[in-house]
């Protein structure tokens, strides 16, 4: 008879024995810069209720402009909810359904959208892929196409942060999510707007209202007021590690788009909590 000797195998590692909740415990093996997995991407996102809604008038130019860029760049192209979105707001609101309800709901508008535009430049080969083959298979396709259309919500969906009623974390949020985890070379906002401007230029006294050639993230978080992006991007911007600034730009300026992905100053540039390689 053999006698089977059973010897415990131990791995070696710094988190063998920490609690993974203390910060200065990880921040020797974390707090390291990753990997960038697709430096060669630029992200944009384009409104959903600022660009989108609007039509043919203001989607078909756009959508020529995106055309001349692909032979320039590879685009990771997300869209945004629009108005859609903001009525099942309210009525799920009315029906009393939880924010983790709300944002799956509000996320189908901004695929919907993308849909739209993928179908736009499908002569390009450019298609509408969800979040999985986004998050698991998006270099392959970026081999086969210059560009792939997702969803700019993050999918979050039914573990969506019950701080608020109403989804926190959008389209905006989403992008930069994505492509800071991504290593991708810049995300540009595509709005209705110039830019960032120190009060709302369409509400109340929008007449005084001046652009923001560049501010920050810790600057807007501290802002009161309406901004053109999400509440809860600055705070999301503070974490970032790869994506060191983010341009928001008017797409209904023909060129504008263009300008910016060839890293001219065009709108206005929000500076993140990236810190340089």
């Amino acid at each position: 008879m053999v006698d089977t000797i059973n010897d415990i195998k131990h791995v070696a590692s710094p988190l063998a024995r920490q609690t993974l909740l203390d910060g200065e415990l990880t921040r020797p093996v974390a707090g390291g810069r990753p990997i960038r997995l697709l430096p060669w991407l630029q992200v944009v996102k384009i409104g959903g209720r600022s660009i989108m809604d609007r039509g043919r008038d203001a989607i078909l130019p756009l959508v020529d402009e995106l055309r001349k860029l692909l032979p320039e760049h590879r685009l990771l192209i997300l869209t945004g909810a629009g108005i859609r979105a903001r009525h099942l707001y309210g009525v799920g609101l009315d029906l009393g359904l939880p924010v983790g309800s709300l944002a799956p709901l509000a996320a189908s508008e901004a695929g919907q959208n993308g849909h739209i535009l993928a179908s736009l430049l499908a002569p390009e080969g450019v298609s509408y892929a969800e979040h999985p083959t986004i998050a698991n298979q998006l270099a392959i396709h970026l081999s086969a196409a210059r560009a792939v259309v997702g969803s700019a919500f993050p999918p979050y969906h039914h573990h969506e942060f019950p701080t608020s009623r109403i989804p926190t974390h959008r389209a905006d949020t989403g992008s930069f999510l994505l492509a800071d985890a991504l290593g991708a070379a810049g995300l540009t906002i595509v709005e209705d707007v110039d830019g960032v401007y120190d009060i709302d230029p369409k509400g109340p006294g929008g007449d005084k209202a001046k652009l923001l050639g560049a501010t920050t993230a810790a600057d807007l978080a501290k802002r009161k007021g309406t901004l053109p992006l999400d509440r809860a991007l600055p705070e999301v911007m503070a974490n970032a590690r790869h994506i060191e600034r983010v341009q928001v730009v008017n797409g209904l300026v023909p060129g504008r788009l263009t300008a910016a992905l060839r890293g001219e100053h065009v709108g206005t540039i929000i500076r993140t909590g990236a810190k340089p390689a």
